[in-house]
């Protein structure tokens, strides 16, 4: 259901998923529930027609007839159940809509965040966290007014006043005529000035990103601008960008009002048209047509049907904006849509040998714009080995690590993998999130007990610590491990890939920034996991874990090459 337009599908003809294919896309998956909230909004307009007819019906009535109101007690009954239908109505529409504008939002979501596992972490590390979240959250929330109110009054506005044209046209043609000319003057000028309000709402959704990121970068590097004593610097950045951004938003809502501005103009004019056509016609002084005719009730009639039949305009314009709302955001959340997956949807083939977890053959990776960075390649991991992989830096061994877990795809060649095998990933900056260690470890085991989190951190080497801290495993750290030395962190880490249970071990420089104490800790702990038939793959330039390895490939001129132990 998610997977309405895939960017990778249209590339190959040369085509791209644009903002409205988009949000076209995402309106066909409710199609009924929107079809239907814009058929309530006519019914409900239709019922507004009954009950300004009605009116003008009774007071010609009441004051040219001079009928008694106890008589015509069944209209005031008709318009009272009008009144109710119109109401009723009304709810199904905002009801319908509001569902609607909820479900793809979820949806929208769902794609958003598919399409980011579809990246891996490889793409997202070249990403700014803050933009991503802003992305996710707000430019997706961002689409609410524009399938909630603006595309069921899209329909409605097509529907309604040609309903209401209609009847002013049976009541008198010259009004109809008045309300048809105008009519296309108002659409006209709004998608004049709409054009703009697009561009200024996809500059802002930009700008919001920008500061999102602006101000989270200041806030992650606090410590290092007290150092430096550019705190007040960084203050003044932060206060000219949320001064740059307030600035664009009072823009596009000038152009906001400015919209509203030239619908309410072209509307009254054409009203007031209608007022003196029915006043000059009602006195005699107009003789044309229809005018030798006009009495109390449809002059009457034609002058309350012309306020409404630019409502739904009015309405329209209202919510105008939420379209530009819409393209902006869509336009941003489109731009990750159509990046083009690093991790491959197809599962991987099963190895050649039964006792071979991975298998890579003349592998090759490209990276877009990039081209290739690593390959070809060979290379065969069988069950419980423990390999060290080293080469100078930006020789290729996180790009390989990345691979062997998925995180990328190839980009050719042959990459063969147990089907139901998972593995534990371990780097030099082990992610932790702000909460408790007891949260942390159960991001590896979401069912492990206390105490068998308890016994992964003894084994990891955390259990000193773990007996000092007062609230044990309740204790909290900050994000990225803050308040922990950077040791601390690893073993924390170290305790989550005891817990995963994962056969298949995958370690980017583990013990770089360590002293040699810690080290040689981290070190054993691991040498551990090999011993209970774990396998391991460790990238590093580190010579004692070199020598613990059972096996070791190094990059040398672009190639991976075994090297004798």
């Amino acid at each position: 259901m998610r997977d309405i337009i895939d960017p990778m599908v249209t590339e190959g003809t040369g085509a791209t998923l644009t903002p409205r294919r988009w949000l076209q896309a995402l309106a066909k998956q409710q199609r009924k529930r929107l079809l239907g909230a814009a058929l309530f909004g006519v019914l409900a307009g239709g019922q507004t027609i009954v009950v300004v007819v009605g009116i003008a019906w009774l007071i010609e009535q009441l004051v040219v007839q001079g009928r008694s109101p106890i008589a015509l007690w069944p209209v005031f009954a008709l318009l009272a159940g009008s009144v109710v239908l119109r109401a009723v109505f009304q709810w199904g529409y905002e009801t319908l809509s509001l569902e609607a504008s909820l479900r793809i939002r979820q949806l929208a979501r769902g794609q958003l965040l598919d399409k980011l596992s579809a990246l891996g972490p490889v793409w997202l590390t070249g990403q700014h966290s803050g933009s991503i979240a802003n992305q996710a959250v707000e430019h997706v929330d961002a689409l609410e007014g524009y399938f909630a109110r603006f595309y069921p009054q899209l329909r409605i506005t097509l529907l309604l006043p040609l309903l209401i044209l209609a009847v002013a046209g049976w009541l008198d043609y010259l009004v109809a005529v008045f309300l048809l000319l105008s009519a296309p003057l108002i659409p006209l000028f709004m998608a004049l000035v709409g054009m703009g309000a697009e561009r200024l709402n996809r500059d802002q959704f930009v700008a919001v990103s920008r500061l999102s990121a602006h101000f989270i970068d200041r806030v992650r590097g606090m410590t290092t601008l007290q150092l430096f004593g550019r705190t007040a610097a960084a203050q003044q950045d932060v206060w000219y960008a949320t001064d740059g951004y307030r600035r664009l938003s009072m823009r596009t809502l000038r152009l906001a009002f400015l919209s509203s501005a030239v619908l309410e103009f072209f509307s009254s004019v054409a009203i007031a048209v209608v007022a003196m056509y029915v006043g000059f016609g009602l006195l005699g002084y107009i003789e044309y047509g229809p005018s030798t005719s006009l009495t109390l009730f449809s002059g009457l009639a034609v002058l309350l049907l012309a306020p409404e039949f630019f409502q739904p305009l009015r309405t329209l314009s209202q919510h105008y904006h939420d379209r530009a709302a819409a393209l902006g955001a869509a336009e941003s959340v489109v731009n990750i849509l159509n990046e083009p997956s690093l991790v491959s949807p197809h599962a991987p083939m099963t190895p050649s040998s039964p006792t071979a977890i991975i298998e890579i053959d003349a592998v090759c990776v490209a990276y877009p714009g990039r081209g290739q960075v690593l390959g070809p390649i060979a290379l065969s991991i069988q069950q419980g080995d423990v390999i060290a992989i080293s080469g100078e830096s930006g020789s290729g061994k996180s790009t390989l690590l990345a691979l062997l877990a998925g995180f990328i795809a190839p980009s050719s060649g042959d990459y063969r993998r147990v089907a139901d095998s998972h593995y534990a990933w371990l780097d030099q900056q082990p992610c932790l999130l702000h909460g408790s260690l007891l949260d942390n470890l159960r991001l590896a085991a979401p069912q492990a007990s206390r105490e068998e989190m308890s016994v992964a951190l003894q084994r990891a080497g955390f259990g000193p610590l773990l007996a000092k801290l007062p609230s044990g495993l309740d204790s909290l750290i900050g994000e990225r491990g803050m308040g922990l030395s950077g040791g601390q962190a690893q073993r924390l880490a170290l305790a989550r890939v005891y817990l995963s249970k994962a056969p298949l071990v995958l370690l980017d420089e583990p013990t770089a920034s360590l002293d040699q104490e810690t080290e040689q800790a981290v070190m054993a702990a691991l040498l551990e996991l090999a011993q209970e038939g774990r396998t391991l793959v460790i990238a590093t330039h580190h010579p004692e874990v070199i020598a613990a390895a059972q096996r070791h490939f190094a990059f040398a001129h672009g190639q991976l090459v075994e090297v004798a132990t």
